[in-house]
């Protein structure tokens, strides 16, 4: 049986705390001062937590919008809440990698930065960590296939000087428990939504990259 499923705040109780915490407070972090990246180590932590940062305030953003102007969703409870979950792990490893592959070309362009074999290294170990955190093997072994397809055709020199975050854009999308139709209306606000994002993330890179 279908039902008309509208997004409630009982229902923002379910999804993780550390989702929303991330979310409520996204507002509050560009103004918390932040140390230089200066080494590997700290380079993953500055792409795992920024792709995450990316990944929940879009989706919850759009969904929460969507909701607001009081569009229905057919979905059962507990059926749209598992898409809520599918669609934030599938944008978000597609984050890291258009974080991941912006960084690396950055450091290779302006400091000369060689040893790009170190982003495959800290994709594997992101997706460790985030075993952890009960991401699904499915998605773990087609984000592999994945970042190795986009890593061997990948342009070093310039590829974080053109368009970088695309791919995560359209997986917003893509994967957004939002019905086609509507969703088709709000693609261009959808994309930049998430470029918008991106734009912040860039800028407090370029500040804090000490390589």
């Amino acid at each position: 049986m279908t039902l008309k499923y509208k997004f409630s705040l009982n229902d923002l109780k379910k999804i993780k705390y550390q989702d929303f915490k991330t979310y409520l407070f996204a507002l509050f972090k560009a103004f918390i001062p932040h140390k230089k990246i200066k080494d590997l180590e700290e380079l993953e932590t500055f792409i795992q937590n920024k792709s995450a940062w990316v990944t929940q305030v879009t989706l919850y953003g759009y969904l929460k919008t969507r909701m607001g102007t009081r569009y229905v969703l057919h979905f059962d409870n507990e059926v749209f809440l598992s898409s809520i979950n599918k669609a934030k792990w599938n944008i978000y490893i597609i984050a890291i990698q258009d974080l991941i592959f912006f960084t690396f070309s950055y450091l290779k362009s302006v400091f000369n930065y060689k040893d790009l074999d170190n982003a495959k290294l800290i994709f594997e170990n992101i997706l460790e960590n985030e075993t952890k955190n009960n991401m699904p093997i499915e998605i773990i072994n087609e984000a592999k296939k994945n970042f190795n397809e986009r890593l061997d055709k990948i342009e070093w020199e310039n590829y974080y000087n053109k368009y970088p975050f695309n791919q995560s854009a359209l997986a917003l999308f893509k994967w957004a428990p939002i019905a086609d139709n509507l969703k088709n209306l709000d693609r261009k606000i959808v994309l930049n939504s998430v470029i918008l994002k991106w734009d912040i993330v860039k800028k407090e890179f370029y500040k804090r990259i000490n390589f």
